[in-house]
């Protein structure tokens, strides 16, 4: 089916979309603009969403809202959000209904007529995505970027064409139910994460092998062989196989030998690429990242413009960004840093010991795992929010802590930043890596983040 097709089908059906926000916006006023009969639901209230609200009124849409948002949607078709879990009851009513239960993402890929890549993982999928879409831009070509990262893409369809590139991240929520797969899969590393939403790990993992299991034999996978897990998809793999480590030569795929050199091998030849240090970016974990970004792209893209990503492009926001010195002390913002180890991660990106922000909601992950480098990394550690309690006891227990690093229990971020502000001394880092999720708190780790900024800023 093409573009054209399905917004014919649309026409005078009633759809219903879930969540008003970021992405579902622009697909509401799509939706509306080609006849459907949308309804727009959500369960915050009318004051809680704002002018957004008003808006979508004005343009015909049909407001659902507060606590009872899904019950008794008598439609044709719902779009879930993303961060919307598959196996609400409510949905599973609607499908034995048989009423149809998609979202954005999934449809988009049905109807796209460009080379997509796509990227998910537990860590790394954004700089990942990006650095991709910047690589294939370098080189002169038309680009999309979209899915868990930007603005939604179906409502761009019609732009889009044979010719184009598309680049999407794809977080587990928007795997879980696709049945179809991307040209180009990419999968950074698979670890613990969002076990406060899906029913346990298992239910994680093939939610993410989802992005390479409808691959066919013209497509090409890129897995991490570092990681156990995504190691172990491999076997899953139909179509052309690449990886990539940071550990050991690849007779396909980007490595890094011990010299720092990033090396391309592909085909029986093996491409240097350059040296670890032209990255712009901070730490081993981005320099995987360009790893697996490189073993995408190549073939589409030449040396010249990974070279030139790699000395110009200063890394996304929120992700070991540089915030501002103040009296020779540096402020960083890693509010990306949600689970342990991306934590762990941006702690290992610091070749010095720093000032560590952490805590925040509890997503049921084991922080154990990041007690030694706590230990080893932290000068001074600042705990608030809801696992204050579980990450102290976590360190204090491990068997190599003798009382450092010294912990500081703070009621908040503002109280965190004054504290450092006090205690820490010219040369020394601070960074808010908080290791969860920001929900006891804020919105998101895009809200927590420019607030860390802001009290940094007023120092």
């Amino acid at each position: 089916m093409d573009c054209n097709q399905f917004f014919k089908q649309i026409q005078g059906k009633k759809i219903a979309m879930c969540g008003i926000g970021v992405s579902n916006t622009p697909l509401i006023l799509n939706f509306l603009s080609k006849g459907a009969r949308v309804f727009a639901c959500d369960r915050r209230s009318r004051e809680q969403i704002g002018a957004i609200a008003d808006e979508l009124e004005a343009a015909g849409a049909e407001l659902r809202l507060g606590d009872g948002y899904l019950d008794r949607l008598e439609v044709d078709i719902i779009f879930r959000t993303p961060g919307m879990s598959f196996n609400l009851p409510e949905l599973e009513d609607a499908r034995k209904k048989g009423i149809a239960v998609t979202s954005e993402m999934e449809v988009f890929f049905d109807l796209c007529p460009a080379t997509i890549f796509a990227v998910t993982g537990s860590d790394g999928k954004t700089t990942t995505t990006t650095l991709i879409a910047k690589m294939l831009e370098a080189e002169g070509k038309r680009v999309f970027v979209g899915g868990n990262i930007g603005k939604p893409l179906l409502p761009e369809i019609e732009n889009i064409t044979s010719e184009d590139f598309v680049v999407v991240e794809l977080s587990s929520f928007q795997l879980i139910s696709m049945r179809k797969s991307p040209d180009i899969a990419v999968v950074t590393n698979v670890a613990p994460n969002h076990l406060d939403i899906h029913k346990d790990m298992d239910e994680y993992v093939e939610a993410k092998k989802n992005i390479l299991l409808h691959q066919n034999a013209f497509s090409r996978t890129v897995l991490n062989v570092d990681n156990d897990i995504t190691r172990d998809f491999k076997k899953y793999v139909r179509g052309q196989s690449l990886s990539f480590s940071m550990e050991s030569p690849l007779k396909n795929g980007a490595w890094l030998d011990t010299d720092g050199t990033v090396h391309i091998a592909y085909r029986g030849i093996d491409v240097p690429i350059m040296h670890r240090d032209d990255i712009t970016i901070l730490g081993d974990h981005n320099v995987a990242n360009y790893l697996a970004a490189i073993s995408a792209v190549w073939g589409y893209v030449g040396v010249d413009s990974i070279r030139k990503v790699a000395k110009e492009f200063a890394g996304v926001e929120h992700r070991i960004e540089f915030v501002r010195e103040v009296n020779g002390v540096k402020y960083f913002n890693d509010s990306i840093a949600s689970s342990p180890t991306r934590t762990i991660a941006g702690l290992k990106a610091f070749r010095q010991k720093v000032f560590l922000i952490a805590g925040g909601y509890d997503k049921h992950i084991p922080f154990e795992p990041m007690a030694p480098y706590v230990i080893e990394k932290v000068k001074r550690l600042y705990l608030c929010g809801d696992t204050a309690d579980k990450i102290e006891n976590c360190i204090k227990q491990h068997k190599s802590y003798s009382g450092s690093p010294e912990i500081v229990r703070v009621k908040d971020i503002a109280e965190a930043v004054k504290r450092c502000h006090e205690d820490a001394q010219s040369g020394d880092i601070v960074t808010l890596s908080p290791a969860c999720a920001s929900f006891d708190a804020f919105p998101n780790f895009v809200a927590r983040g420019n607030y860390f900024k802001e009290m940094v800023n007023k120092l």
